[in-house]
């Protein structure tokens, strides 16, 4: 019985690996040939049928691609349409967007998203604050928070420093983790700041889940 639910087990991880590749072609001969043919039936208004080969339709779809994005990428076209509501997200104008490249090369952290949750993110930078003229006692964190599942996605939050605690793992696993759990690290460690003593990262650490670094996490404090 249990060889039978072993060899299921293998089929079914193969039908999760091809169903999604699947559509992604059945989607694009749909979506091809429909442009293939709006693009040719564009041409024949102005030649021949005869010199209108299949797949002409796609090469002008391409330059119409690449023109529009050269139009809106480097004239002041581009400005106009990145005020546009909704579309101004896909074509804004300077700045720049989250990649999975720069989330791997970010520190991924832990921090307070309320006094009883604790969320994943992503340490984007550090900012001292000045309280008029003095500098205060606290710095901030700004974390990017991700939205599941897109994670490329999401808000920058500025918090408290000592309310975000850095993790040594790797963003790749954070990612995972994110992905509802579907993969998971053996453990998540945490690292203090590089200007906190042990007993401040011992204190600090308990209202992230631990009740001591020596003997291990405690289910309560």
């Amino acid at each position: 019985m249990n060889f039978i639910k072993r060899q299921l087990g293998f089929l079914l991880y193969g039908v999760i690996f091809w169903l999604p590749i699947g559509v992604i072609i059945l989607v694009a001969k749909l979506i091809l040939g429909d442009l293939d043919s709006t693009g040719r039936d564009f041409l024949m208004l102005f030649v021949p049928d005869k010199y209108v080969d299949p797949g002409t339709g796609i090469v002008l779809w391409l330059v119409v691609f690449f023109l529009s994005g050269v139009l809106v990428k480097a004239t002041p076209v581009g400005d106009f349409f990145s005020h546009v509501p909704i579309l101004g997200m896909f074509i804004r104008r300077g700045g720049e967007i989250i990649t999975i490249d720069k989330l791997i090369n970010l520190t991924p952290c832990l921090f307070l998203f309320s006094p009883t949750c604790i969320s994943y993110g992503w340490i984007l930078s550090e900012e001292k604050v000045k309280l008029d003229k003095e500098s205060s006692s606290f710095n901030l964190i700004n974390v990017y928070y991700p939205n599941v599942p897109t994670i490329l996605t999401g808000q920058v939050y500025s918090v408290r420093k000592e309310t975000v605690m850095k993790l040594g793992n790797p963003s790749r696993e954070v990612i995972d983790i994110l992905l509802y759990g579907l993969r998971r690290p053996e453990t998540i460690q945490y690292l203090p700041w590089e200007d906190e003593s042990k007993e401040e990262f011992v204190e600090r650490a308990k209202h992230f889940g631990l009740g001591c670094i020596e003997s291990g996490p405690t289910p309560t404090e």
